[in-house]
């Protein structure tokens, strides 16, 4: 059984689809799993699709005892690689970003110095204080 209020603490649950990904199961592997009594879940739906939603301390428990530990720790595994790896790709990107921005900015704050003299006297005082 539950624990007191494990319905409803954050991450406790999932869905069917999002087990399928995290863990690699099936929607037949959890269907199995309660009905054979070793999975709690409740019913949902979403813009008028159906999912399960099942506790996550379960579904490991169950996916342990049935596939293997090893089988839970790859799964476990390979999805936060693949939540590294996203992220690395969402920084390098914002990187480039910026960088780009910083190019542009410098080239227009160096257009402004040649443009006006006291310009120049505030652009190097903010090299130095950046050196």
């Amino acid at each position: 059984m539950a624990e007191y209020g494990e319905w409803n603490r954050k991450g406790a649950t999932l869905s069917d689809v999002t087990a399928t990904k995290e863990y690699g199961v099936s929607r037949a592997f959890i269907i199995k799993g309660i009905r054979a009594g070793k999975l709690e879940y409740r019913e949902g739906t979403v813009w008028g699709n159906p999912y399960l939603r099942v506790l996550r301390s379960q579904l490991e428990r169950y996916i342990a005892e049935e596939l293997g530990a090893d089988r839970l720790t790859s799964g476990k595994i390979q999805t936060e690689l693949r939540k590294v790896k996203k992220e690395l790709a969402d920084l390098q990107k914002r990187l480039l970003e910026l960088e780009a921005r910083r190019t542009e900015l410098e080239r227009a704050l160096k257009k402004q110095t040649t443009e006006h003299p006291l310009a120049a006297d505030a652009a190097r005082a903010i090299v130095r204080r950046r050196g």
